[in-house]
């Protein structure tokens, strides 16, 4: 759920490429999530109040608490969390958690998360890397897109594919989303 909320505020910037990392390293006890966008950046006002639970840049609610449960999420396992925007270039967005901490939230089904986000934002593009120990599987729907010509991304066929193709990716490098 927290990287379909800093995706959603990513496309509301204006965002056309959004990239997620995922790194689990069991040896070093590290497991982050890292989003990384070219949406239209905050400025240093917007920035600072960023993790205020009581700020938001939303018209339909007045409380926006997306980056600081995921700060909170992180920072409770040991963690940490950082967050760099820049006004007119985009924002990053990293949390990282201790692995083995009994606190540390799973991290749910990601093949259905990106299906949803490549789903509700064709005019996006997603580059998703996840690094399971030595292990990393990548899509990049900028490669999709050059094999489709004129088909839309979010093509029921399309999608099949593109959620299989993640099932087996995610499966050869050890992670079971079951």
């Amino acid at each position: 759920m927290h990287i379909l909320d800093i995706v959603e505020n990513s496309t509301r910037a204006g965002a056309k490429l959004i990239k997620i990392n995922i790194v689990e390293d069991i040896k070093k006890d590290i497991f982050s999530i890292e989003i990384i966008d070219d949406g239209a950046g905050m400025n240093g006002d917007t920035l600072k109040k960023a993790l205020d639970p009581f700020f938001t840049t939303k018209k339909v609610r007045e409380i926006g608490l997306g980056l600081p449960m995921l700060s909170h999420s992180a920072k409770i396992t040991g963690g940490d969390f950082t967050i760099e925007s820049k006004e007119g270039e985009g924002t990053r967005i990293a949390a990282e958690y201790k692995h083995s901490h009994i606190d540390r939230q799973p991290l749910g089904n990601i093949t259905g998360t990106l299906i949803t986000l490549i789903t509700g934002n064709p005019e996006v593009d997603f580059v998703h890397s996840h690094k399971n120990n030595a292990e990393t599987y990548t899509l990049d729907t900028r490669d999709i897109r050059k094999e489709l010509e004129d088909i839309p991304i979010n093509n029921t066929e399309v999608l099949k594919l593109i959620r299989k193709n993640i099932e087996e990716g995610l499966e050869e490098i050890g992670i079971n989303e079951q």
